[in-house]
């Protein structure tokens, strides 16, 4: 593909929040209606082996604007903000020369005023930290200055985004600039907003736990619908500037609480969903901690209203998949538009588009419903399409790619040089058909900040794939998973403790620890030899 030699290209980079890669048309399901994502893989590469970071939105984001994975850029999980001095993607485009812009969901820093959970209550908490405050000013994310403080506002470049129009939060309930610009719109937009304000969906049994509700906020002042037009207005501007461009438009949709807009609430309905195969699967040595999850949902005690973790009925996990399928739908219905005034502007032949998720949602694989710290397949695998008008030949590839990868494979397309300390690698061989594969083995690290599924102290855990096994350890507990993904593809039958499999437990352990000691640090580089 054409690097530092020809004319550099332009990047329209669309994010979603919590979207699995087989809720898309182009994935393979015939259910869901997602014309345009499907027409950008129908015209580039798409990676059916991609894979996150981590599982979890902060870090996974951070891990996306820098290349390194969560232990080395320090956001090892949510409430953990990203250094200022960390040296990030859109940074590198900007010093390269590139306009640069953020539209929607960042992330990068905390948006919450809750306390954290760690240090455990009763537990001491040291006066100082290993690394010093950086440069730079943090908070900048979190949604109650914005409402405190009309004139709270980002300072750019914002991790070397120029300009930036932030969405914070999730489902209707977003604040920053959006909301700045709906009650603009709409006088009463306070009294549309949020599940006190719902049209009621009684029959709905998400809207009982706080997971679902209606929203009356127009399908045009809706989150998704802004961040659509603020993209497009940026896409005026870049043309109009002449520099090439890095945009990065991100959808808080289909992140739960699911709050799709006028048609696409009632686009699919629950009834039409099936579970998913895993959910009526016998399970074969379930692991303790999925055991705990289920425990709770027959005793009554499961929590269904926060952002943890549960264990669904099925009920619920038709009615999350047919809301999800109705944002989903919104988002391509919005990204659809954003690529018609692309193709307006003449700049359809210059500009590689990228479209892929911060992480997935289980949506009643298992029997669970959103996140946490099962890394099963649907959890991880997230889509990725890279259409690139260099390179007009569909193409798909089952090597193991990974969300680090991203900022190295811009970087290698613009011909910026990677910092030292990347850890991605470029996926454009890959893409092109010049190479296979870019790592022989797949590492995930996921560390949280609860208490609970009946670990004795909060979840740390590293996962590893190598195209055919799956295996999971984790900190504190004799107990693991271990999948063979190809006879067992919807991973019911765990291997952990069968005296047949482990030698080759054994073997893949080995390769996590590789892989470990690959992924080690290698920034800064020494100044003398001692």
């Amino acid at each position: 593909m054409p690097t530092s030699g020809s004319k550099r290209p332009n990047f329209l980079f669309f994010i979603t929040d919590q979207h699995r890669a087989d809720h898309l048309g182009c994935y393979g399901n015939t259910a869901i209606r997602t014309p345009h994502i499907d027409a950008l893989a129908a015209r580039g590469f798409v990676a059916d082996e991609f894979h996150v970071a981590t599982p979890i939105c902060m870090p996974n984001r951070a891990s996306l604007m820098t290349g390194r994975m969560p232990s080395r850029h320090g956001v090892r999980h949510n409430g953990i903000e990203l250094s200022l001095d960390e040296r990030t993607l859109a940074q590198a485009l900007m010093e390269a020369g590139y306009a640069t812009s953020h539209i929607g969901k960042s992330h990068l820093q905390n948006i919450e005023t809750k306390p954290p959970q760690i240090p455990r209550e009763g537990t001491p908490k040291r006066a100082h930290e290993a690394r010093r405050g950086d440069s730079g000013r943090h908070g900048q994310e979190v949604w109650k200055s914005w409402e405190d403080d009309l004139s709270w506002d980002i300072d750019t470049p914002f991790y070397g985004f120029q300009t930036v129009d932030l969405a914070i939060h999730h489902s209707d309930v977003e604040f920053g600039h959006w909301r700045r610009w709906i009650r603009q719109q709409l006088p009463n937009a306070d009294q549309l907003i949020g599940p006190e304000n719902a049209i009621p969906t009684p029959d709905y049994e998400l809207f009982k736990c706080r997971q679902a509700w209606r929203t009356r906020v127009p399908e045009e002042c809706y989150p998704t619908a802004w961040i659509a037009d603020r993209t497009i207005a940026r896409l005026r501007e870049h043309a109009a500037g002449g520099k090439p461009f890095f945009m990065h438009a991100s959808f808080p949709d289909p992140h739960h609480p699911f709050t799709p807009p006028g048609k696409y609430w009632d686009m699919v309905r629950p009834d039409d969903i099936q579970a998913p195969a895993s959910f009526h699967a016998p399970h074969r040595n379930i692991a303790p901690h999925l055991r705990w999850l289920y425990d709770r949902r027959t005793d009554g005690t499961a929590v269904k209203n926060t952002q943890a973790l549960f264990a669904c009925t099925e009920r619920e996990a038709r009615e999350a998949t047919a809301l999800n399928y109705g944002s989903v739908a919104f988002i391509d219905h919005s990204i659809g538009r954003v690529l018609a005034e692309l193709r307006a502007l003449g700049l359809e032949q210059d500009t590689v588009v990228i479209f892929t998720a911060d992480h997935a949602d289980f949506m009643g694989d298992h029997q669970l419903l959103l996140k946490g710290p099962l890394h099963y397949r649907g959890l991880t695998r997230v889509p990725f399409v890279w259409a690139d008008p260099a390179q007009p030949v569909a193409r798909r590839s089952k090597a193991l790619l990974q969300t680090i990868d991203i900022a190295p494979s811009i970087l290698d397309r613009a011909g910026v040089e990677p910092w030292n300390g990347i850890q991605g690698r470029s996926l454009l061989g890959v893409a092109d058909r010049t190479a296979e594969r870019v790592r022989e083995t797949l590492m995930m690290e996921e560390e949280g900040q609860r208490f609970y599924m009946g670990f004795p102290d909060r979840i740390r855990m590293r996962s590893l794939l190598d195209g055919r096994y799956r295996i999971s350890v984790y900190d504190g507990v004799p107990f693991g998973e271990f999948y063979d993904q190809v006879n067992d593809p919807l991973e019911v039958h765990n291997l952990w403790d069968e005296p047949s499999a482990r030698p080759l437990r054994a073997e893949l352990t080995e390769k996590l620890a590789r892989s470990m000691i690959d992924m080690a640090e290698t920034s800064p580089y020494p100044t003398r030899i001692a």
